[in-house]
């Protein structure tokens, strides 16, 4: 049978260690209620403490068990160490009440609390959607993949409808048309320098053949590949006309690297022709114009002082001019027949044999080299009606003259893509360029 333990022998509660005075039966801090401490079953020895309190140290600890109690000697307790219950048979520790600051239940503590909502900081931060392309006619309606209005139906320009660019003094625009349903033209335009320090500028001008297959590639092909093979040769000290006819070689060969497609896509199309191209191109340097080509795009001069004569720099590989230079028909009638712009030379694996055409000059007085698909000079077919449309001020404004010429040519009817790059020569200082 437990044993209560004596009051009087309580000075501070077992629980907070607030000071009691004789008689209390409850803590007046915590409510610790003082009369039911039991005392240790003998039976079940408690959970001892390690070390013994000083003497003098201030807690009021219970007597020590008599010898032959049950405890150990030595072993002192506190009474919150002893199961109790109240007088409904309760467990006292589960509604002790606790003093302010102190808790002998409290599980121990996580190094991290679980936070409520995530932190912001840690959140990625949030990519803005790229706006969706409106369609250019209805100006409601969004752009699918397809490139056509989810509105109203209407395709939308495609990157190559229309391109402008200029690399220096030169220039080049070009544009789809009024009939075409894509642009088949490629150029490129640059500018370098000489082994000697001097400037040098060039543009390459190429026309997809509509009745072969992938014309639009074949032309960007050529034109990439012609501008990079002029800019690797002339500042390695290559002639200009001789750097032109690699350039030409090099265009070939792209272009019909496009043919090389599996055995199993050409029984798909046996009767397409492999992708094919005409090219021109001119290279400008303080004292010598060079020009190139194969097909009917072509080159012309126009002189700054416009008293002076234009003239045409090429000639086609057609068959009007193959009429007139074997004297069969006069350039008019030749022209004017339905076969006048039926081409006999162009870039293509189907080609019968690539013959590069070069000319070089020196023009005794500065101007500018028109290089153009016949998408313009159908509507300005000889010099002196190119000279009438280039605009006086070419020289200094080469990209604002390449758009005037389109803009001709539109005019015109539009009736085939159109390509234009104005190269002033002599070759400006190098940073010079069109206002």
């Amino acid at each position: 049978m437990s044993q209560m333990p004596q009051q009087a022998a309580l000075s501070k509660c077992p629980s907070c260690t607030e000071p009691l005075e004789s008689g209390d039966l409850f803590c007046g801090a915590c409510g610790y209620d003082l009369s039911v401490v039991p005392v240790p079953p003998q039976d079940h020895p408690t959970l001892t403490m390690t070390g013994s309190p000083a003497p003098g140290d201030g807690v009021d600890w219970p007597a020590p068990e008599p010898a032959g109690s049950g405890s150990t000697p030595g072993e002192v307790h506190l009474p919150a160490d002893l199961p109790g219950t109240d007088s409904g048979g309760k467990s006292l520790h589960a509604q002790e009440p606790a003093a302010p600051g102190v808790r002998f239940d409290r599980s121990p503590e996580p190094d991290e609390y679980p936070l409520q909502a995530p932190d912001p900081r840690a959140a990625a931060p949030a990519v803005p959607e790229e706006p969706q392309p409106v369609c250019v006619a209805c100006r409601a309606g969004r752009v699918d993949s397809d490139g056509y209005c989810e509105n109203c139906g209407h395709a939308q320009p495609r990157e190559r409808d229309h391109m402008e660019r200029e690399s220096g003094p030169v220039a080049a625009v070009s544009d789809r048309g009024l009939r075409h349903h894509r642009n088949e033209d490629a150029f490129t335009v640059d500018h370098t320098a000489l082994p000697d320090g001097s400037p040098a500028t060039l543009a390459i001008v190429c026309d997809g053949v509509s009745s072969a297959t992938r014309p639009d590639e074949a032309s960007a092909a050529a034109a990439q590949a012609a501008g990079d093979t002029l800019l690797a040769a002339l500042p390695r000290g290559t002639h200009p006309q001789q750097a032109m006819h690699e350039a030409i070689v090099a265009a070939a060969q792209a272009v019909n690297a496009l043919a090389e497609e599996p055995a199993s896509a050409r029984e798909h199309a046996p009767h397409q022709n492999a992708p094919a191209c005409t090219i021109v191109g001119a290279v400008v340097t303080s004292g010598l114009l060079v020009v190139g080509w194969v097909g009917d795009s072509r080159a012309y001069w126009v002189p700054a002082d416009r008293g002076a004569p234009a003239a045409r720099l090429t000639e086609d590989d057609s068959w009007a001019a193959q009429m007139v230079a074997a004297g069969l028909m006069n350039e008019a009638e030749a022209y004017a027949d339905e076969r006048a712009h039926a081409i006999t030379g162009w870039l293509g694996a189907d080609a019968y044999e690539l013959e590069p055409h070069t000319a070089s000059f020196k023009p005794d007085r500065p101007g500018v080299v028109v290089v153009c698909t016949d998408g313009l000079w159908n509507y300005a077919e000889t010099a002196e009606e190119m000279s009438e449309v280039v605009p006086a001020d070419a020289a200094e404004r080469p990209l604002h003259s390449a758009r005037v010429l389109v803009g001709h040519a539109l005019d015109g009817g539009g009736h085939d893509n159109v390509t234009v790059a104005v190269v002033p020569f002599p070759a400006p200082p190098q940073g010079a360029g069109s206002a």
